[in-house]
């Protein structure tokens, strides 16, 4: 142990640590902007800095470990003095007009300028602009960008992909698209990890909040909304709504008091993925001299991003069954139109709330669109947006009653509903896949194994007597690890399960941003929970998906199944060349 003075407190902490940590372990409270545990430990901000007795040069207190008898000040003149120049170094070079600002509220250099008491402005003002193609999902606003390095981390060590990179150098040093590309030139996965872990408002979804409330108002249109599982886990963040309030009845309530027509719940299309998904690996298993192996789910649009751009040679391993988003947008402007409303799908604006800012991308696919009616889904919105709509909506879900959704979309299983969180996907299509070989259900929890938030999770379960290795990894760096696994022959799966974001949607790029906190695991928990009691646990036995088979798709894989529900990987490009 390493015992010294913070403060005038007396603290003993192990050997290594940090002073940050160190005055954290003593309830003392040292801002920050660019530190993330083990991602970035630069000190870029300096916001950090703390005064060391006997030292005439303050240090950063996130890369500066604990040493025996250290007497350290947080918050001396010299610190003080110190924090407040450094913090107005950076607003001369921020674009400070919070109002307007998405992350208005939220914002982390605009809380710790509240806490510093900054009321003032001493330098000029000078900010970067960038030319950026306002329709790509993923945003950056240079003028917000306070070269904190968080999204370099991220994109570099949690999602191995690089997208970013200091560019410049000198009072021009900036962060940018890497070897000055333009966005829609690298390989980007749009999996959002950068928005959610910069402190300010420089990264952001493409806002369509505007485009959602237009349709809400149109009397021509008849807007459909579907909501993905893992909103339900957090959507009761964004406007400080207890957890115990935040229902997914009160979510499909306050979806509803928008004005929208429909409401439905995506777990719907989880449970037909799940039929359509868990039939085709069985077909590849029971004929596996036929394929590749292992076969990969392809219900992360940010994976199949990845895998196209970092390792085309297996985009075939993909599933061709599309994602739930996908599903039911070809559902809903088919056979809910046609044999339910008896309109023309063309009069249907199907808007999809997710936790994932990929899915943005995934709807303007042009191969993924097949139900001749335009875009099978019209609109994404995040999980934060939605907050906003709700905001600005004035609508306050703690006084709303909860609501069902609506039928005969609106029915999920508790399989469908850990689609959110990392291994729900494997666990959801074994269960099924269980029942299809052996004619009986296995246990609820009988796959559980492949649950936890661990980046890699490797299974052997026996179905019919048939031994079925399978592996799970969420965050992008982790499954590259996995691939070059199987690659260079150290790893052979049947089955595997990849999720861009790490613990899965829970963790999405769309999701609530909490700082200094990562959400998926205890976001995931909820799911489960949500799972254990829920009156149904299998895919296979929703009565409305069952409905589906028998009135419009015959069975899984059946030739109508594979004209809506399934689609060509190879059929386009992430960079569109």
């Amino acid at each position: 142990m390493v015992n010294l003075t913070i403060n005038n407190r007396k603290v003993s902490v192990p050997e290594g640590t940090t002073i940050l940590k160190a005055a954290e372990a003593a309830g003392i409270k040292i801002p920050t902007l660019c530190f993330l545990k083990d991602i970035n430990e630069i000190g870029a901000c300096r916001v950090c800095c703390v005064e060391i007795e006997g030292k005439e040069t303050l240090v950063a207190s996130c890369n500066t470990k604990a040493e025996e008898g250290m007497v350290i000040y947080t918050n001396s003149k010299k610190a003080q003095y110190a924090r407040r120049m450094n913090l107005q170094f950076i607003l001369s070079n921020h674009d400070f007009r919070c109002a307007a600002c998405l992350r208005n509220g939220s914002c982390e250099l605009q809380k710790v300028c509240a806490e510093m008491n900054i009321n003032a402005m001493p330098f000029k003002t000078r900010y970067e602009k960038d030319d950026w193609d306002k329709n790509f999902p993923l945003i950056r606003n240079a003028s917000k960008c306070i070269k904190c390095m968080r999204c370099v981390q991220i994109c570099d060590k949690v999602q191995s992909l690089g997208i970013w990179d200091i560019i410049n150098t000198g009072k021009r040093t900036s962060v940018g698209v890497k070897d000055r590309k333009k966005i829609t030139e690298a390989d980007c996965a749009v999996c959002g990890q950068c928005i959610t872990h910069c402190p300010t408002g420089a990264l952001h979804e493409r806002d369509d909040v505007r485009k959602f409330t237009d349709a809400i108002h149109d009397p021509k249109k008849i807007v459909v909304v579907q909501i993905a599982p893992a909103v339900r886990a957090a959507w009761g963040e964004g406007v400080g709504l207890p957890k115990e309030l935040a229902t997914e009845k009160r979510m499909a309530a306050a979806v509803r008091a928008m004005g929208v027509d429909y409401v439905f719940d995506t777990n719907f299309s989880a449970d037909l993925t799940i039929m359509e998904e868990a039939t085709e690996f069985l077909e590849r298993f029971t004929h596996r001299d036929k394929y590749q192996w292992p076969m990969f789910t392809s219900c992360c649009p940010g994976w199949v991003r990845f895998i196209k751009t970092q390792y085309p040679d297996m985009v075939e391993q993909l599933s061709t069954a599309k994602s739930p988003q996908q599903m039911f947008g070809a559902v809903t402007k088919t056979y809910f139109a046609e044999k339910v409303l008896r309109v023309d799908p063309e009069e249907i604006f199907s808007v999809s709330i997710m936790p994932c800012t990929a899915k943005k991308a995934e709807c303007n696919i042009p191969t993924i669109n097949d139900a001749g009616a335009g875009k099978d889904v019209d609109l994404v919105l995040t999980t934060r947006e939605f907050d906003r709509v709700l905001r600005s909506e004035l609508i306050n879900p703690q006084m709303l009653d909860e609501e069902e959704f609506d039928s005969p979309l609106g029915v999920g299983s508790g399989a469908a509903v850990i689609f959110g969180a990392t291994g729900g996907v494997m666990e959801a299509a074994l269960r099924t896949a269980y029942y299809s070989l052996n004619g009986v259900n296995p246990e609820p929890d009988a796959f559980k194994i492949v649950r936890g938030t661990e980046g890699i999770k490797e299974a052997t379960v026996e179905i019919a007597g048939i031994p079925v290795k399978a592996a799970v990894a969420s965050g992008l760096g982790n499954a590259r690890e996995l691939l070059e696994r199987i690659k260079r022959g150290e790893a052979e799966y049947d089955f595997v399960e990849i999720m861009a974001c790490p613990g899965g949607c829970a963790g999405g790029g769309g999701q609530p941003i909490t700082e200094g906190k990562e959400m998926a695991g205890e976001r995931g928990s909820e799911l489960y929970a949500l799972d254990a009691k829920n009156p149904l646990r299998f895919s296979h036995e929703n009565p409305s998906v069952i409905a589906l088979y028998d009135e419009y798709l015959e069975k899984p894989l059946s030739h109508r199944a594979h004209e809506l529900l399934h689609t060509d990987h190879l059929s386009w490009s992430v960079t569109g060349k």
